[in-house]
């Protein structure tokens, strides 16, 4: 089998704050392949962003890696110190943030603002950079693209910075994009251009893409596979198709539940009632137990380990022992569907 382009080894990362240590993720192990767009989804605060930027050592100097391993391209860049990261950053990874309303200098000309990543990292004149960048303008689906490299940010609306944003990520030929929350601030037509965009980007050029999100409906748009994650560990993952049509932990099945395209008229939206756990003391066993509706006893003594559900689908939930009562998942899409 062709090596993954990522690999995250049993990683765990802190934060060590006032009141303590901040437990932000916990034990996670996942590969990213070629030209695979990965997606990671869970509810604001388990810990995808932390995640993904502790892959590119953008987290701020009160965090630590206390376990794991970090493999890039077959090469294990835990250790990389910032000089070593910044050759990375641009040409090996690159990350499309949340807003691209504070992601831009709004000062500085786009044009400019792509070519300095084309300059840094290929070490080619102004004149074959600003080429490059008019060419990346096209690749995102900018028009006019020499009359619009030289204006400041202001003159695009959202979705168009957000193409921006994009460009600048992709102007050095990165093998892995990190993608957080790329289509949040965008409304419904222009996000779904932006995810067709990524797609199209993808065939390609063959870009490995980790899209980070909250929003199962978009996910369910773009993954080729799903991870879900809850309270910093991975709880969940397999192929999209596992994950929304075979979902497994109970935390999946409120996701799911909660969708409104699968509410019926007149219905109440289904929640998942209380928070998840302040991670500055994670409880013990299940961290999902205390809102777990299915919850056995060993689920508030130990933590499960990730059952196999087919080569392709695993998942960390007691449910799947052999012992444990067999349950029938409240949400099935393929009921739905018939129904």
């Amino acid at each position: 089998m062709e090596e993954p382009i990522l690999q995250l080894k049993n990683l765990s990362v802190s934060f060590d704050t006032k009141n303590g240590e901040v437990e932000a993720v916990r034990d996670v192990s996942l590969t990213l392949k070629k030209g695979e767009i990965l997606a990671i989804v869970g509810e604001s605060g388990c810990g995808k962003t932390v995640m993904s930027q502790a892959v590119l050592k953008l987290l701020p100097k009160t965090s630590k890696i206390k376990q794991g391993r970090i493999i890039v391209d077959g090469e294990d860049i835990t250790d990389y110190k910032e000089k070593e990261m910044r050759k990375l950053r641009g040409s090996v990874m690159s990350m499309v943030f949340q807003d691209p309303m504070t992601t831009l200098n709004p000062t500085i000309p786009i044009g400019k603002q792509i070519t300095e990543a084309i300059v840094k990292h290929n070490k080619v004149s102004k004149e074959e950079a600003k080429k490059r960048g008019i060419e990346m303008l096209n690749l995102v689906g900018i028009n006019r693209q020499e009359e619009m490299f030289s204006l400041q940010p202001h003159f695009f609306s959202g979705g168009m910075r957000q193409r921006c944003v994009l460009a600048i990520a992709l102007a050095s030929n990165p093998q892995i994009l990190f993608a957080d929350e790329a289509t949040t601030a965008l409304d419904v037509t222009v996000q779904a251009k932006i995810l067709d965009l990524l797609l199209d980007i993808r065939n390609k050029t063959g870009i490995s893409i980790i899209f980070i999100s909250h929003d199962l409906g978009v996910v369910a748009r773009i993954a080729d596979r799903v991870a879900v994650m809850y309270a910093g560990k991975i709880v969940e993952i397999g192929t999209a198709e596992d994950i929304f049509y075979n979902p497994r932990h109970p935390y999946v099945w409120g996701l799911m539940s909660a969708l409104p395209a699968l509410t019926k008229a007149g219905d109440s939206l289904a929640t998942i009632p209380g928070t998840p756990p302040i991670m500055l003391n994670p409880p013990p066993g299940d961290a999902f137990a205390i809102r777990n509706r299915y919850a056995l006893a060993i689920d508030y003594e130990e933590m499960p380990p990730m059952y196999e559900v087919s080569p392709t689908h695993y998942v960390a939930t007691w449910l799947m022992d052999e012992k444990a009562p067999k349950i029938k998942p409240p949400i099935s899409l393929k009921r739905m569907e018939k129904e």
